[in-house]
C-alpha cells in the first residue's frame, strides 16, 4: 500500500462527502492529504479510544473549511465517527457540521471557521504545555509532553492575527508549536499573486521562528524530513512551508479556485478516480488502507506507556498529581467560597469607595494564593487595568512557571491565544483591556460563547467616565453588543461587594465566557443583608428598598450611585422608590417570572445607564423609560460628561417624577 493510496483515501472520501452534500470544500483537503497522512500515520501522539488522553498531541485545523480532511482522519484512524457520520457532512444534528465544532466530534480540539484564530488557538495550547510542564514534571517524570499541530492556509496568513499571534509565539520560544502553510497560491478570488505577496518565510523567520521552506507538499519523504526537523527543535517554534496543488488528482479543477468551495461534480470525481487510479465506488475503503490508518492499538500502547509514568509520578509526588488531576477536570478548590462569603462581610463593615477596577485587583488578591491555575494578562494595559496581583510572576521564554503573560497591544491575539489555553486544559484565563477595544477582541469572544470555554474577559474603562480621553475610548454601544452574543455573562458591578460576586460567578460559569465591565472612578461600597447578596447572584435584586414605593430606579455600575442618590431627593418629595442593581441583566432575565416580579414589583421602571439604551426596552416593556447614551461620547473631565449627557441627579429625579 503507497503512502500516495492512503492519501487519495482521503481526498475521496472528502470529495465524496462533499458532493452528497451538495456543499462544502474539497479542493484543500484534496491538497493537503499527504501531509495529513504523513504527519497522523507517524508523528502524531494520540489514542482514539480516549480523545481525552491528558498528554495527546493536539491537532488544529485552521484552515477549517477544510473539515472534510478532518472527519477523514478521524474515521480512517478509529475515532468514534462512522462512514455515515461522513455521509451526513453537513446535514442538521450530525457529528459532521460544515467547520470543525467542538463538542460535535470527538477528535476535534476547537471550533474553526474564522480564518487565523485557529494558529492563535493553538499558540495558546502550546503555550498551556510549556506552563504545565514547567510547574509540575519533575526530574526523570515528564507527565507533560506533548506537541500542537496546525495546518493554515493562505487566508488564515492574511488575517492579521496571525501576525498577533506568530509574534508572541516565537517571543515565548515555543518549541513544540508545528505549523504546517499550505501554499498553495489560491484563495476564493483566485490566485492571491494579486493579493497576497508577503515573503512569509522571511516574516516568521522575523517573529523567531524555525522556518523549513520550499518542502513538496505531495513528497511523503520531504515531508517527514521536516517533520523530523521541526521535532528535533528546541527553541522555536517551526513552520514548514509546503508547496500544494489545490485539488490535487482533479484533471480539469486541481490548481484552480473553482475547486476550492464548491462540489467537484459527478463527472470531474469520475475522471479523477481515473486520474488517481481509484477503483473503489463512493465511500468505499479498502480493508488495507483502514488497518494501514487505524491507530487505536498503537494509541492505547502510547496512553498505556504515559500512565505507566503517571503512576510512578503519582507514588512519588502524590500533592502534585493530585493538584494537576484537579485543575484538568477544570474543579475549584474547596476553600474558595467559604474564603469568598467571609470577604463579603468585610466589605459589608469596611465600605471601601474604589473603582471597580482596584475591587477586582483586591478579588485577584484574594483569590489568587487559592488558584494556581489562574492565568492572567493585559494587551499592555496592566497597569490600567490592574490585572497584575500580589501574587502574580511573569511568564518570559526561559521562565514558563509563572502566571501572569505580558501579551502586548494585541487584543484579538490575546483573546484566542486565551481560547486555546482553555480548550488545553488546566488553565482558567483572564484577559483584559479597555472596554472599548473588546471590538478588537470580539470574534474571539464570540468564539469563546460557542465553544462554551471558561474565559474571563476583564474590560475596564467602562463608561464616560474615563473623561479626557474621548469617543475613540469611550464605551457606548460595546456593553448592549456584548450582551447580545448569546453564551456571553456580562457584569457591570456597581461596587466591591457585587465585583468580587462576579468574579465568583466567573469562575463558577464551566459552560461560558465571563465579562466584567469595569469603572476607572471610584465607587461606594453598600451594606447588604444574605437576600440581596443572593440577589446578585442571580443577576439582579433591591439593593436599596422603600417602604410604599411606587417606581423602580434601576441602574447599574457606576450609575447606580447616581440612582441612590436621586431616591433620597425623591424621598424627601414624598416619592418612594425603590432602586434595583442588575450587574448582568442576561443572567437576570433567565430568571423565571416569580423572582422577576418580586424584584420589580411591577412598579413604572427607570432604567438608567451610561451606554446605549435599545437593549434595556427589553426589560421596560412600555412601563417606563431609559436615560442613556445613543451618541458617540467628548473629550473632557467626567463630571462635565455626565452633566453634558444628562446624566446627573436632577434628570433622573425629573425623568422619576414623570412616571408617578
Amino acid at each position: 500500500m503507497t503512502e500516495t493510496n492512503l492519501a487519495n483515501a482521503i481526498r475521496f472520501l472528502s470529495m465524496d462527502a462533499v458532493e452528497q452534500a451538495k456543499s462544502g470544500h474539497p479542493g484543500m483537503p484534496m491538497g493537503m492529504a499527504d501531509i495529513a497522512t504523513v504527519l497522523w500515520r507517524e508523528f502524531l501522539q494520540h489514542n482514539p479510544e480516549n480523545p481525552h488522553w491528558i498528554n495527546r498531541d493536539r491537532f488544529i485545523l485552521s484552515n477549517g473549511h477544510g473539515s472534510m480532511l478532518h472527519y477523514s482522519l478521524l474515521h480512517l484512524t478509529g475515532y468514534a465517527l462512522s462512514i455515515d457520520d461522513l455521509k451526513a457532512f453537513r446535514q442538521l444534528h450530525s457529528k459532521t457540521p460544515g467547520h470543525p465544532e467542538l463538542g460535535y466530534t470527538p477528535g476535534i480540539e476547537t471550533t474553526t471557521g474564522p480564518l487565523g484564530q485557529g494558529l492563535a488557538n493553538a499558540v495558546g495550547m502550546a503555550l498551556a504545555e510549556k506552563i504545565l510542564a514547567a510547574q509540575f514534571n519533575q526530574a526523570e517524570l515528564p507527565i507533560i509532553d506533548h506537541h500542537t499541530y496546525v495546518f493554515m492556509g493562505d487566508g488564515c496568513l492574511m488575517e492579521g492575527i496571525s501576525h498577533e499571534a506568530a509574534s508572541l509565539a516565537g517571543t515565548w520560544k515555543l518549541n513544540k508549536l508545528i505549523a504546517f502553510w499550505d501554499d498553495n497560491g489560491i484563495s476564493i478570488d483566485g490566485e492571491v499573486e494579486g493579493w497576497f505577496t508577503d515573503n512569509t518565510p522571511k516574516r516568521f523567520e522575523s517573529y523567531g521562528w524555525n522556518v523549513i521552506a520550499h518542502v513538496d507538499g505531495h513528497d511523503a519523504e520531504a515531508l517527514r524530513n521536516a517533520i523530523k526537523q521541526a521535532n528535533a527543535e528546541t527553541n522555536r517554534p517551526t513552520l514548514i512551508c509546503c508547496k500544494t496543488t489545490i485539488g490535487f488528482g482533479s484533471p480539469n479543477k486541481g490548481g484552480k479556485e473553482s475547486c476550492h468551495g464548491a462540489p467537484l461534480g459527478a463527472d470531474e470525481i469520475a475522471l479523477t478516480r481515473t486520474q488517481l487510479q481509484w477503483p473503489y465506488a463512493p465511500f468505499e475503503i479498502p480493508v488495507e488502507i483502514y488497518q494501514a490508518f487505524n491507530a487505536r492499538e498503537s494509541g492505547e500502547k502510547r496512553e498505556q506507556t504515559w500512565q505507566t509514568l503517571f503512576n510512578t509520578y503519582q507514588k512519588a509526588h502524590p500533592d502534585l498529581a493530585r493538584e494537576l488531576l484537579r485543575r484538568i477536570q477544570g474543579d475549584l478548590p474547596e476553600a474558595l467560597s467559604d474564603l469568598i462569603q467571609v470577604q463579603v462581610q468585610n466589605l459589608n463593615t469596611q465600605k471601601p469607595n474604589s473603582a471597580t477596577r482596584k475591587a477586582s485587583q483586591e478579588a485577584l488578591n484574594l483569590l489568587g494564593p487559592v488558584l494556581p491555575e489562574f492565568l492572567g494578562g493585559s494587551a499592555d494595559l496592566g497597569g490600567s487595568n490592574l490585572t497584575f496581583w500580589k501574587g502574580a510572576t511573569s511568564i518570559l521564554h526561559d521562565d514558563f512557571k509563572g502566571n501572569y503573560l505580558y501579551y502586548g497591544v494585541r487584543e484579538f491575539g490575546m483573546s484566542a491565544i486565551a481560547n486555546g489555553l482553555a480548550l488545553h486544559r488546566g488553565f482558567i484565563p483572564y484577559v483584559a483591556t479597555f472596554l472599548v477595544f473588546t471590538d478588537y477582541a470580539r470574534n474571539a469572544i464570540r468564539m469563546s460563547a460557542i465553544m462554551k470555554q471558561r474565559v474571563i474577559y476583564v474590560m475596564t474603562h467602562d463608561s464616560i467616565g474615563l473623561g479626557e480621553d474621548g469617543p475613540t475610548h469611550q464605551p457606548i454601544e460595546q456593553i448592549s453588543s456584548l450582551r447580545l452574543i448569546p453564551n456571553l455573562a456580562v457584569w457591570r458591578p456597581c461596587d466591591a461587594t457585587e465585583t468580587l460576586i462576579a468574579w465568583q460567578a466567573a469562575l463558577q460559569n464551566t459552560d461560558g465566557p465571563s465579562l466584567l465591565a469595569l469603572s476607572r472612578q471610584n465607587l461606594p461600597t453598600y451594606e447588604r443583608n444574605a437576600q440581596q447578596i443572593s440577589g446578585i447572584h442571580q443577576g439582579g435584586y433591591i439593593v436599596s428598598e422603600q417602604a410604599g414605593a411606587i417606581l423602580n430606579l434601576i441602574a447599574t455600575g457606576s450609575e447606580v450611585q447616581l440612582v441612590m442618590q436621586a431616591q433620597e431627593i425623591l424621598k424627601k418629595e414624598g416619592i418612594m422608590a425603590n432602586v434595583v442593581s442588575i450587574p448582568c441583566l442576561e443572567l437576570f432575565m433567565r430568571q423565571d417570572a416569580a423572582y422577576q416580579k418580586q424584584v420589580l414589583q411591577n412598579f413604572p421602571m427607570l432604567v438608567v445607564e451610561a451606554g446605549s439604551t435599545g437593549l434595556w426596552y427589553k426589560l421596560v416593556r412600555g412601563q417606563g423609560t431609559v436615560l442613556g447614551i445613543d451618541c458617540f461620547g467628548e473629550s473632557a473631565k467626567a463630571e462635565d460628561l455626565f452633566t453634558h449627557f444628562g446624566l446627573t441627579i436632577a434628570h433622573v429625579v425629573a425623568a422619576a417624577k414623570s412616571l408617578t
